[in-house]
């Protein structure tokens, strides 16, 4: 008997955003990004590709006051996508942990796929802006990704100076860190991972 399909489709509306994301768990790292910010497509094709989740995420934003709401509400629609997709999260390993080191950066990601959303955010950046992106933009982005996937999301900057580097190493970690947090564990299947019996809340 074939596994059911851990994939998702959410569309989201607002006054400011217009946002789908279509995603698959089991995928291989495919993605088609457009943010309408370049240098989120940039990363998020890379969380694609290191996670091994295939994406499809499509936003159009007010983008002529700043890119805050865009950014925002592609957080809170992947991690809806990602909630929906894992389901009741039976045979899953549930925690993921990954250092990632790029050039002079080392960025840390540990993931509890908890039910109990929070984010632990310890990075810091050299400078205001990459590209035309606001650095503060990314602890928003993973704060809504983090709170709507119903995870417990830690990142850290173990070192670092290059902002390019910083947040291309966080997003690699996270990455790392969800693909082995999603991953079937063989030795657990059709058994949630807590002494509870669920993972919500």
């Amino acid at each position: 008997m074939d596994a059911k399909p851990r994939t998702a489709d959410i569309a989201r509306s607002t006054s400011e955003t217009e946002i789908r994301v279509s995603l698959d768990l089991d995928g291989t790292g495919q993605s088609s990004i457009g943010t309408g910010i370049g240098f989120l497509d940039h990363m998020l094709t890379a969380l694609a590709r290191h996670s091994l989740l295939d994406m499809d995420v499509q936003a159009k934003g007010d983008l002529h006051i700043d890119f805050h709401h865009t950014a925002e509400d592609v957080g809170i629609v992947l991690g809806q996508a990602v909630k929906r997709a894992l389901g009741d999260k039976r045979g899953i390993r549930r925690y993921g942990h990954a250092v990632v080191p790029m050039d002079e950066t080392l960025a840390e990601a540990a993931i509890d796929i908890s039910g109990r959303p929070f984010l632990a955010w310890s990075v810091t950046f050299p400078r205001d802006k990459i590209g035309e992106m606001d650095t503060e933009l990314f602890e928003e982005f993973f704060r809504a990704f983090a709170m709507n996937a119903g995870i417990t999301l830690h990142i850290v900057q173990r070192a670092g100076t290059n902002a390019h580097h910083i947040a291309e190493g966080v997003f690699k970690a996270v990455a790392r860190a969800l693909r082995a947090a999603v991953e079937p564990d063989p030795r657990a299947a059709g058994v949630i991972p807590s002494t509870k019996g669920v993972l919500e809340g």
